[in-house]
């Protein structure tokens, strides 16, 4: 079977649900007329599919290829529409957990680096034999496309790239085990979790620790895409490599075969608390070597271009504060 990715695109203020092969980019509501946006796919996810492997062979009339349609006046969208949620797991990736705990001196008190890596180590490890994985929520305001410009805030600091592997829920999920949980799977896709290091902490409310909503839900802070490539064309989710570059500099090079908590892990646990639903978009971690680690965060200007292998490549450029406080804040 020739494999293919879902994508969405917005030309001349129309948002079109799209089939990519090749390279190339096809209009899909012409083998599925009903399907108006990507997320109705997932009413048939399968048999949607196998259509549209049929009208692929009949070599239809593209519009495009996805960098034309993103340089001649159109978008490329998150690649499924209307955008849903983010679930999204923090720490776990085991060797970015290590790194995250050295350059924050998290561990006993006047330990050295070496030492803080050998109690990261040994905790995650615990973790992962009997604890849960930890996982937060996202705005589907807060999602952007793959090409789309990265605006950064005018409250916070520290603004870090966090490369991620993005799963799709394809069907309706509770309580499900990690031998089914693939199952629930419509496919894979590249997110950039973006967070503004500086809000994290809530000094204010020590009980509570952080603030992931203030951190991670500003406006773009998920650059999503731009392919949502079916799980029935990736062989092994658990073995992608991934790779993040700041202005042409190598920072983020890893698999996903360093996650702690792996896509079943993070799906039945995930489903163990809430009802997933078609269309959710799980988001997997971060591996090594975020701007924490280089001690290096996003300026002006600029360019951030994150791949994993067979699911595409992003780019987007950096644009600094304006300058203008929020009315909550400028009170303050």
């Amino acid at each position: 079977m020739t494999s293919f990715a879902i994508a969405s695109v917005e030309l001349g203020g129309e948002i079109i649900p799209c089939v990519v092969a090749d390279d190339m980019v096809h209009d899909i509501r012409t083998a599925l007329p009903r399907v108006t946006r990507t997320a109705d796919l997932f009413a048939d996810w399968d048999r949607h599919l196998d259509a549209l492997t049929d009208h692929l062979a009949r070599d239809p009339e593209p519009l495009g290829t996805i960098t034309e349609i993103g340089t001649q006046g159109g978008r490329v969208l998150p690649p499924v529409q209307p955008v849903g949620p983010v679930i999204a797991a923090g720490a776990n990736y085991r060797e970015h957990i290590i790194q995250m705990s050295v350059a924050h001196g998290l561990g006993s008190e006047g330990a050295s680096p070496e030492a803080l890596r050998i109690e990261a180590a040994a905790e995650i490890d615990e973790r992962v034999r009997t604890g849960d994985p930890y996982v937060w929520t996202g705005l589907p305001s807060a999602v952007s496309g793959a090409y789309d410009d990265i605006q950064l805030p005018d409250v916070g600091t520290d603004v870090d790239w966090e490369l991620e592997l993005g799963v799709y829920i394809g069907r309706p999920a509770h309580r499900v085990s990690t031998s089914d949980a693939l199952q629930y799977v419509a496919g894979y896709t590249v997110v950039n979790d973006l967070t503004a290091r500086s809000l994290v902490p809530r000094d204010d409310m020590a009980k509570i620790g952080t603030d992931w909503f203030r951190a991670k839900n500003q406006p773009g802070f998920f650059p999503t895409g731009p392919l949502l490539v079916p799980a029935r064309f990736v062989a092994e989710p658990g073995d992608l490599a991934m790779q993040l570059r700041l202005n042409g500099q190598l920072m983020q090079d890893a698999t996903s075969a360093d996650l702690a908590f792996d896509v079943p892990a993070l799906i039945s646990y995930a489903s163990s608390v809430a009802l997933l639903q078609p269309g959710d978009l799980l988001i997997t971690g971060s591996p090594a070597g975020n701007g924490s680690h280089w001690k290096r965060f996003l300026t002006d200007g600029d360019v951030i271009e994150a791949e994993i292998a067979g699911l595409g490549m992003q780019r987007n450029v950096v644009h600094g504060a304006t300058g203008v406080l929020p009315p909550w804040q400028a009170s303050r």
